[in-house]
């Protein structure tokens, strides 16, 4: 066997086809669904139910803009179209590693030692010996002792996507993106939420001023926030939490027919018997890969599996560089920046560095915070809660930009670009950009850090 590509996830199917590409025999193993994790139970229908929520939320925005609305959900049927949404996209990829000559095995493929992959299927066990693999097995939820998953009332995020009865009351462990997230969704659908976060913040990986923003819209939604708490348990009333601090108070139970459990992830590394390629694994789970991917001679790392933010678009960029090396070209993954964000109300995006981090880097770097308010389109949109910050070091150039409010996801990628290309803010205050857009929020602050503000102080 020529190469084979072990999970067929953003990373696993882009490896694969990026490699046939470039003239390799390939097979592709997957023991669930084409698409992985991100397709079929993450990213996109988090997302699509995301859509739902604003939906139906909207009839309470546009009552002063004279639209006089109503909505009702029917969980059924918003099932039936997240799966349309699914069955959509996977069946899209399907084609794509078809046309392209990509062979797909169904079946649990693990390590027996190094160089030698057995496959299993059912009742059968397949061996093989491919040349070079690629693993992208990705991550699997990581569950809690205390709040066991029971599939009905303790459940993954999987479950909460896959419902058609909408939670009367759902208490969501975890507050990080999934959390917000999910949050966010379902309170707009019409469920009492609750979210309990172990450390004092909503999202404690981003800064604190964007916690902040994010905190008071989740409140603005009617979201309980159980912060510095952890599940120690559940009752026939609910979930059990207790303060993680030294703070005087004992457990207190919150209210709740449905439990989500959304703490994060880990590598999923074992299940593919990882260590019996040669890899070696971090004390984290993470596989220890070198620049161009490689884990071991012949064994290259992608995604979640390796060290680095879990995120479908690190798996896909890491995918390229794995399939290149491994068709002994010259590649290495050394992004200057990998954009974050987060699709809660308000969204969140964050690239590159913020001043503070900048700072303690020693970059000398200054920042310029654009209010949202002052955009025209964010005005049209009637959602001008938030900012767009532009930071650059004492050269001038973009090192960071970050933002709150609504769409903002949407402005990542050029941001990103700036970022990656060393763009300095005199290039960003430069470039024409459409009006009204969003992007011009990005020139403004920009226009502000070279000292020229147009619709700010």
């Amino acid at each position: 066997m020529d190469l084979l590509v072990i999970g067929a996830g953003p990373g696993g199917y882009a490896a694969a086809l990026h490699a046939a590409r470039l003239g390799r025999d390939v097979t592709l193993v997957e023991r669930e669904a084409i698409g992985g994790t991100c397709l079929n139970v993450g990213c996109i229908p988090s997302k699509a139910l995301i859509e739902v929520a604003d939906a139906h939320a909207l009839a309470g925005r546009v009552g002063s803009w004279g639209v006089d609305a109503t909505s009702t959900v029917d969980m059924t049927r918003v099932r039936a179209h997240l799966a349309g949404v699914i069955g959509d996209l996977t069946s899209g990829v399907s084609s794509l590693l078809a046309d392209a000559g990509v062979t797909v095995l169904a079946g649990h493929a693990r390590f027996t030692r190094p160089g030698r992959v057995s496959v299993e299927h059912g009742d059968t066990v397949e061996f093989l010996d491919p040349r070079d693999v690629i693993v992208a097995t990705g991550s699997r939820p990581i569950e809690l002792a205390d709040v066991p998953l029971d599939g009905q009332r303790v459940v993954g995020s999987a479950e909460l996507l896959s419902t058609d009865v909408l939670p009367e009351r759902l208490v969501l462990i975890g507050g990080g993106y999934v959390g917000v997230e999910l949050g966010s969704a379902f309170a707009k659908l019409g469920s009492e939420v609750t979210i309990v976060e172990a450390e004092d913040r909503v999202l404690p990986g981003f800064d604190a001023r964007t916690t902040r923003l994010v905190e008071r819209g989740l409140r603005r939604l009617g979201i309980g926030l159980c912060l510095s708490h952890r599940a120690v348990g559940t009752d026939e009333h609910g979930l059990v939490v207790e303060p993680t601090g030294s703070d005087s108070g004992g457990p207190v139970t919150l209210p709740a027919d449905r439990i989500g459990v959304v703490v994060g992830r880990r590598p999923d590394a074992d299940s593919v018997a990882m260590a019996r390629s040669g890899a070696r694994l971090e004390p984290s789970g993470h596989v220890s890969v070198d620049a161009a991917r490689r884990a071991a001679d012949g064994v290259y790392a992608i995604g979640d599996l390796t060290p680095g933010p879990a995120l479908a678009h690190k798996a896909t960029a890491e995918a390229e560089v794995a399939a290149e090396a491994a068709c002994g070209r010259p590649a290495a993954f050394d992004p200057t920046t990998i954009p974050m964000v987060v699709f809660g109300d308000p969204q969140v995006m964050a690239v590159g560095l913020t001043r503070e981090e900048a700072t303690v880097a020693g970059l000398e770097p200054s920042a310029f915070r654009f209010p949202l308010g002052a955009s025209g389109r964010a005005r049209t949109l009637g959602d001008t809660e938030g900012t767009v910050t532009v930071v650059a070091d004492a050269e001038g150039t973009v090192i960071g930009v970050h933002a709150v409010g609504g769409h903002v996801a949407e402005l990542a990628g050029e941001a990103a670009l700036a970022v990656e290309t060393a763009a300095t803010i005199e290039d960003l205050a430069g470039t024409i950009h459409a009006h009204p857009t969003l992007g011009e929020s990005l020139m403004e602050a920009a226009l502000g850090l070279v000292g020229r503000p147009v619709h700010t102080r």
